[in-house]
């Protein structure tokens, strides 16, 4: 894991030529540092979002226009296309379980049919949407193949990916790309993991994190996944707007990490003792089975979701060398995100086990 700092350097981007761009899930985690990257460049922000910018939040930049509104309302998504040129669809419902799971395609699946079917009616010169990692994992591949780095020529059912969440977005996806062959000018991507300060719904991969730092999480299923910077997705967005293929996907992703790996550099980095069980799949599996199904009826998240097993019970590891080579797109160094998002979940109160050595 790459320890050395360097300033991450992107070419220069366009000034504002008085554009318009609506960015739907704006006040989420990665949808935040998007808006702020197109505001400090000029443009003039629209965000549609269920939720208000949340207010622990830093304000929203001076001139960002805020609508509250729901992706599932078409009328709502007229008007909030009108006049603009380009379009960020990032609103989604990003867990690995629901109450109600039919809430996972009712929001990313049929709420993106909406976003797309409202652009394509205003004439939009761009659209960048917002897919995820998930679905590119083939479940059911051979176990010869399944150690293999995984890049955007995969091509698999939707019966190859696992749970109400991954299907969801595989048909949201689907829609993207059918739409791009009819004529929208769509460009696809796919951010693994995110990670980094101001994840404040604790998104999957920030509760993970959370769970080991606090050590309330007493073991781990071995597994390779890929983490990156949200602020970095976030600029990759832009630099997919800009430099894009219409039709293709990037993966933004930056640095596959085995968790094992990755627990040793959180014990190293905070002085706290990490979890040093790991257990077997088919255990993992089962826990998450009796986790899930007292979910189900408390209507409590899980604490492991069954989604998040399968997925991991394979690698998770990315080849992602298109978004850089095709979008001039970097990442900062991993270490620095780690210790940005411990020190910002420490900042915010959600440590119960505070770092026992100063972060770098």
């Amino acid at each position: 894991m790459a320890q050395m700092e360097h300033p991450i350097e992107h070419p220069a981007q366009q000034g504002s030529d008085g554009r318009l761009v609506l960015v739907t899930g704006g006040c989420g985690f990665i949808g935040r540092h998007l808006v702020s990257l197109l505001a400090a460049r000029g443009d003039r922000v629209r965000v549609l979002d269920l939720a208000d910018w949340p207010r622990a939040a830093e304000p929203p930049p001076p001139g960002v226009e805020l609508r509250q509104g729901s992706i599932r309302d078409r009328a709502a998504l007229n008007r909030a296309c009108r006049e603009v040129d380009l379009v960020f669809h990032l609103a989604a419902n990003p867990n690995l379980w629901a109450p109600d799971p039919r809430t996972f395609d009712e929001v990313n699946y049929e709420g993106t049919m909406r976003v797309l079917e409202a652009a394509a009616d205003a004439g939009i010169a761009r659209f960048v949407y917002t897919s995820t990692e998930s679905i590119l994992k083939n479940i059911n591949a051979p176990r010869t193949s399944r150690s293999a780095l995984i890049d955007e020529r995969v091509a698999h059912g939707e019966e190859d990916v696992p749970g109400p969440y991954c299907r969801s977005k595989f048909r949201a996806e689907r829609a993207a790309s059918e739409a791009a062959q009819s004529g929208l000018p769509v460009v696809i991507v796919n951010p693994t993991m995110p990670i980094g300060p101001g994840d404040l719904t604790l998104t999957p991969p920030t509760r993970m994190l959370l769970g080991f730092l606090n050590g309330t999480t007493p073991a781990y299923l071995d597994c390779d996944f890929n983490l990156v910077d949200a602020r970095d997705a976030a600029m990759g967005h832009l630099l997919a707007a800009e430099h894009g293929r219409i039709g293709e996907r990037y993966i933004l992703g930056h640095e596959n990490v085995n968790l094992g790996d990755l627990l040793r550099v959180l014990e190293r980095l905070t002085g706290q003792a990490m979890a040093k069980r790991r257990v077997p799949y088919w255990l993992a599996y089962f826990s998450a089975l009796v986790s899930e199904g007292i979910a189900n009826l408390t209507k409590a998240p899980p604490l492991a979701p069954l989604t998040g097993v399968r997925l991991a019970r394979s690698s998770m590891a990315f080849d992602c060398r298109k978004a850089r080579a095709e979008l001039h797109w970097q990442c900062r160094p991993l270490e620095k995100s780690l210790v940005d998002t411990i020190r910002d979940l420490a900042q915010r109160g959600l440590l119960t086990r505070l770092p026992q050595q100063p972060l770098w």
